[in-house]
């Protein structure tokens, strides 16, 4: 356990009684309000310091209404400092109307969109009014998390490419196939990602992508390690992914998990993973 006060750059808040997720009829265990309160038990002894919220694919439409609701929540969570957003770049230029609203939220820092959703639609990401809305993004200050599955890296990376001026961070090290064992082209396209100065990796939701009732640490460990081998810590940043995560693992484990993985570290690298590239990252 680390021994100083973390920074959680992915978790998720909701209440579905505010804002429609259809896609929670299929996870029952998810369908149901997280709030700070349940945060704040489910993570007990855990030290956290700050949070940065990320969207939860809600209803098309919605996405607006979740993030004022969320940023409605630093009333009762003053740990919650940062948000990312769900904005449908995939509009281009017609996406300036909900960035420009989305920009007048005080914990405003950056987006979301999707990718993962389009893994049967190559070069879903490539689409011209796609790219155009994503080298939207510096204009407000945003940066882009990227949600995708393993076999869609190399599209990805393509898109990091053709938008050089936006800070990208991919979210779950691109969710390789755990569960399966697969670790190429996964490796070699991390690598390739990792070779873009404009990419960052987030730690996170790596557990959920094993067998969610008997995964292992050593199952587990190393792609968490390649992750970090490939981005070095000036690029890699924890996250939680509450309570998504509690799908496989109680948040206490998750953190024991990715200690472990570091344990080797320096304090210095370790504050890097944990804290001062997120607070950077998101400007907390």
């Amino acid at each position: 356990m680390p021994e100083f006060p973390i920074v959680d750059a992915h978790v998720h808040l909701y209440d579905p009684g505010v804002v429609t997720f259809p896609w929670m009829k299929a996870v029952p265990k998810l369908d149901r309000p997280y709030l700070p309160a349940d945060f704040r038990a489910l993570t007990d002894g855990v030290e956290i310091e700050a949070l940065v919220f990320v969207e939860v694919d809600a209803a098309p439409g919605q996405n607006l209404k979740e993030a004022e609701w969320v940023d409605g929540l630093t009333a009762v969570e003053p740990r919650l400092r940062g948000m990312v957003a769900s904005i449908p770049l995939e509009k281009g230029e017609g996406a300036r109307a909900e960035l420009d609203a989305y920009r007048r939220l005080g914990i405003a820092r950056g987006v979301r969109r999707l990718i993962e959703p389009h893994a049967d639609e190559p070069g879903w990401s490539l689409h011209d009014d796609f790219v155009a809305g994503v080298r939207m993004l510096p204009d407000y200050g945003f940066t882009f998390d990227l949600c995708l599955y393993h076999r869609q890296l190399a599209e990805v990376t393509e898109l990091c490419r053709r938008c050089p001026e936006v800070r990208f961070i991919i979210d779950h090290i691109a969710k390789p196939g755990v569960r399966d064992g697969l670790t190429e082209p996964w490796r070699r396209e991390m690598r390739e990602i990792a070779r873009l100065p404009n990419v960052f990796c987030k730690i996170s939701g790596v557990v959920t992508e094993a067998d969610h009732a008997r995964w292992a640490e050593a199952e587990v460990a190393p792609y968490i390690a390649h992750a970090i081998d490939c981005f070095g810590f000036d690029r890699v940043v924890y996250g939680g992914d509450w309570p998504v995560s509690e799908l496989a693992s109680t948040y206490r484990r998750w953190v024991d998990l990715v200690d472990s993985v570091v344990a080797g570290a320096s304090e210095t690298e370790r504050r890097k993973l944990y804290r001062d590239n997120a607070i950077a990252f998101y400007r907390l």
